[in-house]
C-alpha cells in the first residue's frame, strides 16, 4: 500500500496518520477477501523504540505507550506498525508481534564510541531484512548464521552496512548518521563544514535534518531518488550521473572494508541485499572492489514481509519464544 506525499502532508505528525493507515489495511483485507477472523496473528514492522536485542516481540502496553507518547529514538512511519497491529489483533483476541525492528542493538562496546562522549554511535539499521537475509544466506551455504562471520549490506533509499559475528550484529553504519551516501541520505559528512553550515544562519534545524535524511545523497546531486534513473542517465552519457554512481559505489565498498576490519578480516561471507541489489551492474562493480575480502553473495530485494511472517510463525510453532519489551 502506498500513500502519496500529498496525502501525508495533511497530517502534522506521523502519529496523526494512524487512523488513515489502519483503514487502508482493513480496506485491503476486505478487498482481497481475507476474513479477519481467519487470522492467527498479526506481525508488524517495528520502529525506533529503544535499543533492544534481535528477536520476535509481543506488542504490549510498554511499546504502545512509547509510540503514543513520542518517546522514540527518531520519528518514522515504522513506529506506527505496532499500533496498527494492536488495532487489528486486539478485537480478534489474537497475538500481535513485531520482529527485528530498526533499533536492534547488538553492538560491541568499542564500536559505540564515536570520538566524543556527547555523541555516541547509535545502532539503527534495516535489521528486519538484514537478519532474515543473514539466515537465508547461511542456509544457502549449508551453515548456521550463529556459526558465521558476515558483512551484510542493505542497499535501499538508505544504506546500512553491518558486521555480524556468530549471530550478533556487532557493528552498524547508521544510515542517518554516517556510512556511504544513498539515494536519500548524505551518510558521513565533513563535520567541521557541517557545523559551520548549521550556524550560518541560513538553515533551521528542520532544514538541516531534511537535508541529511530526506534530501541528501543522490537526490541532492541529481534531483532523483530513483537509482534506476541514475543508471539510465549514466548509460545515456550523463557524466554527472556517472560520477555520482561511482562515488556511491566506492563509499559502499569502503564501508564494507571497514566492517571486514571490525571482524578482524575473518569474513566467511559478504551479502548484498535491498532494492538496489536488483541492479546487476552495481552489484558486479561492487564485487570487483570487495571480492578480495571473501565470498560474495547477492540476495536482491527487501524481504521484510517474508521476515515478518517467518518471525511470527517461529513463535506460533513453538520454535522461538516471543520476548517482551520492558
Amino acid at each position: 500500500l502506498e500513500h502519496s506525499a500529498q496525502e501525508l502532508k495533511r497530517y502534522p505528525r506521523i502519529i496523526d496518520q494512524l487512523d488513515m493507515r489502519v483503514k487502508a489495511v482493513e480496506d485491503f483485507l476486505r478487498d482481497e477477501g481475507v476474513d479477519p477472523k481467519s487470522l492467527d496473528a498479526v506481525s508488524a514492522r517495528g520502529g525506533a523504540f529503544k535499543p533492544i536485542p534481535s528477536g520476535v516481540y509481543r506488542v504490549n502496553e510498554v511499546v504502545l505507550d512509547i509510540v503514543r507518547e513520542g518517546r522514540v529514538m527518531t520519528e518514522h512511519a515504522s513506529n506506527l506498525g505496532v499500533l496498527i497491529a494492536d488495532r487489528i489483533a486486539r478485537p480478534l483476541g489474537i497475538p500481535a508481534f513485531f520482529v527485528d525492528p530498526v533499533c536492534v542493538d547488538e553492538m560491541e562496546e568499542p564500536f559505540r564510541l564515536s570520538g566524543h562522549p556527547l555523541l555516541p554511535r547509535v545502532s539503527l539499521a534495516h535489521a528486519l531484512n538484514i537478519k532474515y537475509v543473514a539466515r537465508l544466506a547461511a542456509e544457502r551455504v549449508g551453515r548456521r548464521y550463529e556459526d558465521m562471520n558476515m558483512v551484510i549490506t542493505h542497499l535501499g533509499t538508505g544504506i546500512s552496512v553491518t558486521a555480524h559475528r556468530k549471530g550478533r550484529m556487532i557493528d552498524v553504519s547508521n544510515a542517518n548518521d554516517g556510512g556511504p551516501f544513498s539515494p536519500q541520505r548524505t551518510g558521513a559528512l565533513p563535520v567541521t563544514g557541517l557545523a559551520k553550515l548549521c550556524f550560518s544562519g541560513k538553515y533551521t534545524l528542520d532544514d538541516i535534518m531534511r537535508m541529511l535524511v530526506k534530501e541528501g545523497g543522490v537526490y541532492a546531486y541529481l534531483g532523483t531518488y530513483s537509482f534506476k534513473e541514475v543508471e539510465e542517465r549514466m548509460d545515456a552519457g550523463d557524466r554527472e550521473a556517472k560520477l555520482v554512481y561511482e562515488a556511491m559505489l566506492i563509499q559502499v565498498a569502503k564501508e564494507m572494508g571497514a566492517m571486514a576490519a571490525a571482524l578482524g578480516g575473518e569474513v566467511d561471507l559478504q551479502v548484498v541485499t535491498g532494492g538496489i541489489a536488483h541492479s546487476k551492474p552495481f552489484t558486479e562493480d561492487l564485487k570487483r572492489l570487495v571480492g578480495f575480502i571473501g565470498p560474495y553473495m547477492v540476495i536482491p530485494g527487501e524481504m521484510e514481509m517474508e521476515a515478518l511472517a517467518a518471525g511470527a510463525l517461529r513463535v506460533l510453532r513453538g520454535e522461538e519464544e516471543a520476548k517482551e519489551l520492558e
